[in-house]
């Protein structure tokens, strides 16, 4: 069985740990669609309700929550994991799009930003027309700094530092020589997406990505959404399921975590959901921990032990996209 659809990544709103004691934040890109939510009775109200609590409103629920229903995961409706952001538009001409991303990146400094475009642009230094006139070329990551045959990427402060924080992807090989946009599969390995790549247990490539263990490409990309999206599915979708993906393509991709996540409806869960498949990723990225968090007690404890030597940890570039239908 596969799927036919046009098949768009753009970067959306970022999701950063400002309570981290790494010397700049993770990052996560994403996409969002809001979901409808049925009322109940609860027990708590007011902002007091934690996670796995049951809710009647967003209100309800702890900063960093909101009320759910998930009939295929919990009865009733429950606070599960969400944060406040503005999105981008995803509708209108693209300029308008990355003219918001240049606003963004023009406030927040300290952030990055990837965009990888499944490209359709046939005009000649179209897409680079387009990044020009949206005042986004100051942030570019140029394409030969990238690094070639697996070798690692920058450390994110370095990105910072030298205002190199916007890395874009083509589908279109010839742009990289034509137009120094890099070609996604220079770089990264790619699942099979659709229902085909939901099968419990397998993780295959994409047909146009090298094989997912070919180490001379050092991001990975999971995809793990359905050929049709379904909101009433995406909350189990997003949750144990894609855990247990992330781990099956971990193993498929020579013992490398993704970089990339791609789901539909990222909210939508039975609790943690997608935010803490990015939490599980960063964590294992950075310190070899289940949680992103717990780096900075590892940190901690690393820093006690060498009596007050200074320990840095060191960052990987992890722009995490999550898809998503609207």
């Amino acid at each position: 069985m596969s799927c036919l659809f046009t098949f768009l990544y753009s970067p959306m709103n970022i999701l950063s740990f400002p309570n981290m004691v790494f010397s700049q934040n993770l990052l996560l890109i994403i996409t969002a669609s809001v979901a409808a939510l049925v009322g109940v009775a609860a027990a708590c109200s007011n902002g007091e309700c934690r996670l796995h609590d049951e809710c009647s409103s967003n209100q309800d629920c702890e900063a960093g929550l909101y009320c759910l229903a998930c009939p295929l995961g919990f009865p009733g409706t429950r606070c599960v994991r969400s944060t406040i952001t503005d999105q981008f538009k995803l509708l209108g001409p693209a300029i308008d799009t990355l003219r918001e991303i240049e606003a963004f990146l023009s406030t927040h400094p300290a952030e990055i930003v990837t965009i990888i475009l499944e490209d359709y642009v046939q005009a000649p230094n179209g897409l680079t027309k387009v990044f020009t006139d949206a005042g986004l070329m100051k942030y570019w990551f140029p394409v030969t700094n990238m690094p070639k045959n697996g070798q690692d990427w920058p450390l994110v402060n370095d990105m910072v530092q030298n205002n190199q924080r916007l890395l874009v992807f083509t589908s279109i090989q010839s742009k990289e020589a034509s137009e120094g946009i890099a070609y996604q599969w220079n770089y990264m390995v790619e699942n099979q997406y659709g229902n085909i790549g939901m099968q419990a247990g397998s993780c295959t490539n994409r047909k146009e990505s090298p094989p997912l263990n070919d180490n001379s490409r050092s991001l990975v990309l999971v995809n793990y959404f359905r050929c049709i999206p379904m909101k009433k599915l995406s909350c189990e979708d997003n949750s144990r399921n894609l855990i247990n993906m992330l781990h099956t393509c971990n193993g498929a991709a020579a013992n490398r975590w993704a970089n990339f996540v791609a789901v539909d409806y990222y909210k939508r869960s039975e609790g943690g959901g997608s935010f803490q498949a990015v939490d599980l990723l960063n964590g294992k990225l950075l310190c070899g921990c289940d949680d992103v968090h717990a780096c900075v007690d590892k940190s901690q404890e690393e820093y006690n032990s060498n009596k007050g030597m200074q320990v840095e940890l060191l960052q990987q570039v992890l722009p995490t996209h999550v898809r998503s239908s609207i």
